[in-house]
């Protein structure tokens, strides 16, 4: 079963326009899916993940592209990385749109030989697993922009229909196997996937003696989501240097495993040397890795308000990076402690949101909202509290509450 994706606008109006595109993002998030469903009829499919086929590409490359020529999707690239400087040569004797559509796991490596390879002539797209709205399959589409969509979600007045009930979602996050194959045991297939990350994406960049340190790691910056990265006490928790565990995050980072969010201040220089908050990209990971198994123990235990901050600020960043939204997105916090969870600058307004795991929402919850509008300089005309509260609409001046569900 092909569930609609929002990346396919942006894919579609790329191959119009750029010789390749290059699709990519977290392992199991359905590029593979989504790239064979588009493009299947009119492009020939072939996989790196095939030993034989992985052997023929990087043994004899040209050979390889005059078997299997334009229009080609060529999966799984990370395998066969010196391909991309044959597939240039190719691109510069010919500029086609749309006859070369690559995919790969994000890994820091083969982004800079993309970015060395294809510059000017690729278009690079990001996918990340299932957002609310496509689990929901009701793509909003029209709300291109950042403005329009926040827009959207304040005329809301209650829970959507055809939500999906906060501690599944919680605890399921949106791989598209897990929610398709409904009779899947999370447990297995989360096994699964970060023994083959490790196996794959990380047992060769770094030592082999660190491997048991990383996935360590792993689970304790997964209880640490939502919150400020303190690279030193991980690295006393997890038994390693600051260096190493700074080189972990950002492999994690280029995976697409995690988003880090950095602070805003208007000082630019500021948001460079200030540390950023960790998010997971999957809540269901997240719930995996330290160890939740139901939805009661999830909503019951210590990081139900984080995992629901994790999973609301995710909609955005999934939402944005689809849509190719130049909008920028930060957290704020003030000097006496108040902070906004989520800061939407675009080039029209700032936008900030605030994120409650609450039925009942009140002007008490509004305060951070309040001190980011008096000091914002009048930047923000509305603020924004999500919540599970399915009283939306305004609470005060200038701030409205909005269910989850429409996210």
């Amino acid at each position: 079963m092909y569930i609609p994706r929002l990346l396919e606008k942006t894919l579609k109006e790329a191959l119009k326009t750029f010789p390749a595109a290059f699709v990519g993002g977290p392992r199991q998030s359905g590029k593979t899916t989504l790239v064979k469903k588009i493009l299947g009829k009119s492009h020939t499919y072939v996989s790196l993940d095939e030993l034989d086929i992985r052997s023929f590409a990087i043994d004899d490359p040209r050979g390889f592209l005059e078997r299997y020529g334009p229009p080609l999707i060529i999966d799984e690239i990370q395998y066969a990385p010196r391909l991309l400087s044959y597939i240039k040569a190719r691109i510069d004797e010919s500029r086609s749109p749309g006859h070369w559509v690559i995919t790969g796991s994000q890994q820091w490596a083969l982004m800079r030989n993309i970015s060395e390879s294809l510059a000017g002539r690729v278009a690079v797209l990001t996918l990340y697993p299932f957002s609310l709205e496509e689990m929901t399959k009701q793509l909003r589409l029209t709300f291109d922009e950042a403005s329009l969509f926040v827009s959207h979600l304040i005329k809301q007045r209650d829970a959507n229909k055809k939500t999906i009930a906060h501690g599944t979602w919680l605890l399921n996050g949106g791989y598209p196997e897990l929610f398709v194959t409904r009779n899947l045991s999370r447990k297995l297939w989360f096994s699964s996937y970060v023994q083959t990350y490790i196996d794959r994406d990380i047992r060769g960049t770094i030592k082999s003696a660190n491997l048991n340190e990383f996935e360590k790691f792993l689970r304790i910056l997964a209880s640490r989501t939502a919150q400020v990265l303190n690279y030193s006490v991980i690295a006393r928790q997890v038994g390693v240097t600051v260096p190493t565990v700074k080189a972990w995050v950002s492999l994690l980072e280029a995976s697409g495993i995690i988003y880090l969010l950095p602070p805003y201040y208007r000082n630019f220089g500021k948001r460079l040397i200030k540390s950023p908050k960790c998010y997971f990209m999957d809540t269901g990971l997240v719930c995996y890795l330290v160890g939740l198994q139901s939805t009661e123990h999830l909503l019951k235990g210590p990081m139900a308000g984080a995992l629901f901050e994790t999973a609301c600020v995710t909609q955005f960043i999934k939402r944005f990076s689809a849509l190719v939204d130049p909008c920028s997105l930060y957290f704020w916090r003030s000097t006496d402690g108040l902070e906004v969870d989520l800061l939407i600058e675009s080039a029209e307004k700032n936008i900030p949101i605030e994120i409650k795991l609450s039925a009942t929402i009140s002007i008490q919850h509004a305060q951070s909202l309040r001190k980011w509008m008096a000091v914002s300089g009048g930047s923000s005309e509305v603020g924004v509290i999500l919540s599970c509260s399915r009283q939306g609409g305004l609470i005060s001046r200038d701030i409205f509450n909005c269910h989850y569900s429409w996210l």
